[in-house]
C-alpha cells in the first residue's frame, strides 16, 4: 500500500488503466444486455452478473470526481462545476435519447410505437433528454427511461455529483467513512431482501439505484481521500481479467451475499489496484481507446438492443445465428461508439466548453 502524501495527486496524472477497465465494463454491459433477451434468468446466463459493471462505474466515478475536483471545487464554484459535469455527460444523454426515439419509431422488427400518441411520444422523449425518470412504457417493463434504459444510472450519477458539490466535498474522511458504512448497511438490506443488486432501472426498483450509488460513489471517493493506492505489477490485462471474473461469477444459493461482497470489497480493491498498477506501453493505446469509447458505447448501445430483442422474439433465430449476431452486433456497436465519440461527443464538448 502506498503511503505517499496527497500532494502526489497535484500533478493530475492520468489513470489510463482505469480508463481501460471502464471500457471492459462497458463491453460487459453490452454483452449482458444481448444475453438477457436470450436467457432472461441471470443465474443461467454465462455473464449473469454483467449488470454489476454499473456499480464498478459508480465506484470509479467517486474516485475520479474526488481526484479531479477535491482540490479546486471551492475556487471554481458550484456553477462552474455543474457546467463542467453537464458538458461532460449530457451530450450523450440527449444523443442516446434521439437514437432510442428513432429505434422506437422505425424498428423493422416490430415494437409498439403505433399504440402511442404523438403527444405521449414527445413527452417520453423530453423526459429522456432532460433525464427525468418516467416509467410509463409497460411493454418495456416500465423502464425509468423507456427510450434509453441505461440513462437510469446517469440520473443517479447526476444526483451523486450534486451531493458531492453541495456536501461531500466539504466533509472530512471520518464523516465520509461513516457515510460509506451506513451506505453499506443500506446496500446489504437491498441485496438481502431482493436476492440481488439488479434493481434501479425501473419504477418498482427505483430507489435501489440510489442505494447502489450511495455506497459505490462514497467508496470511490474514500479511496482517493485516504490515498488507498496499491502499487502492483498486474497491468491492464491482469486487472481486466480480474474485473471479468466479477461479471462471469457463478450464481450460488447465497447469490445476494456474493453480489454484495463484490460491490463492497472487490470493486474498490480493483480501483485501488488500477490506480497503482504499472501501464505497459504496448497496451496504452488500447486503454485510451477503451476509455474514450466507454461512455458513448454505454449510452448508445441500447437502441440496437431493443431492435435485437424484437428480432429475437419475432424470428426465434437458431443458437448458431445468435452467436454471430451477438459477436457482430457487439463489434458494430463498438465501432459505432467510436464514430460517435470522434464526430459527435468530443466536438460537442469542445463547442460547449468554448
Amino acid at each position: 500500500m502506498s503511503h505517499a502524501k496527497p500532494q502526489l495527486f497535484q500533478s493530475k496524472k492520468h489513470f489510463e488503466v482505469l480508463d481501460g477497465l471502464r471500457g471492459v465494463a462497458a463491453l460487459a454491459i453490452v454483452i449482458f444486455h444481448f444475453m438477457e433477451w436470450i436467457i432472461p434468468e441471470p443465474s443461467l446466463n454465462f455473464i449473469g452478473h454483467g449488470f454489476l459493471a454499473v456499480d464498478f462505474f459508480f465506484c470509479l466515478s467517486g474516485f475520479v470526481v474526488g481526484y479531479a475536483y477535491d482540490d479546486r471545487i471551492k475556487s471554481m464554484g458550484l456553477k462552474e462545476f455543474f457546467k463542467l459535469r453537464l458538458t461532460r455527460l449530457h451530450p450523450m444523454v440527449v444523443f442516446g435519447s434521439v437514437l432510442g426515439l428513432l429505434a422506437f419509431l422505425f424498428d423493422p422488427f416490430g415494437g409498439e410505437s403505433e399504440l402511442y400518441s404523438a403527444g405521449r411520444i414527445i413527452l417520453i422523449f423530453i423526459c429522456s433528454a432532460l433525464l427525468i425518470p418516467f416509467p410509463t412504457m409497460e411493454e418495456r417493463a416500465f423502464n425509468n427511461f423507456g427510450l434509453n434504459a441505461p440513462s437510469w444510472s446517469l440520473f443517479w450519477e447526476y444526483i451523486a455529483n450534486m451531493v458531492y458539490a453541495l456536501f461531500l466535498c466539504r466533509v472530512n474522511r471520518k464523516v465520509l467513512a461513516a457515510l460509506a458504512l451506513i451506505a453499506a448497511v443500506v446496500l446489504y438490506s437491498v441485496s438481502y431482501n431482493t436476492g440481488n443488486l439488479l434493481g434501479g432501472w425501473n419504477g418498482d426498483t427505483f430507489w435501489h439505484g440510489g442505494a447502489r450509488i450511495f455506497y459505490s460513489f462514497s467508496a470511490g471517493l474514500l479511496i482517493y481521500r485516504l490515498n488507498w493506492i496499491i502499487k502492483n505489477q498486474l497491468g491492464f490485462i491482469g486487472l481486466a481479467v480480474l474485473l471479468s471474473f466479477a461479471f462471469l461469477a457463478p450464481y450460488p444459493s447465497w447469490n445476494w451475499l456474493l453480489e454484495f461482497l463484490i460491490v463492497i470489497f472487490y470493486f474498490p480493491l480493483l480501483v485501488s489496484l488500477g490506480a497503482g498498477t504499472v501501464l505497459n506501453s504496448s497496451v496504452k493505446k488500447l486503454c485510451l481507446f477503451f476509455g474514450d469509447m466507454s461512455y458513448p458505447l454505454y449510452m448508445t448501445h441500447y437502441a440496437g438492443i431493443w431492435i435485437f430483442g424484437n428480432y429475437y422474439m419475432s424470428r426465434q433465430p437458431s443458437a448458431s445465428e445468435l452467436t454471430w449476431i451477438i459477436i457482430g452486433g457487439t463489434l458494430f456497436m463498438l465501432a459505432f461508439a467510436y464514430v460517435v465519440m470522434r464526430f459527435v461527443d468530443k466536438p460537442l464538448r469542445r463547442y460547449l466548453t468554448r
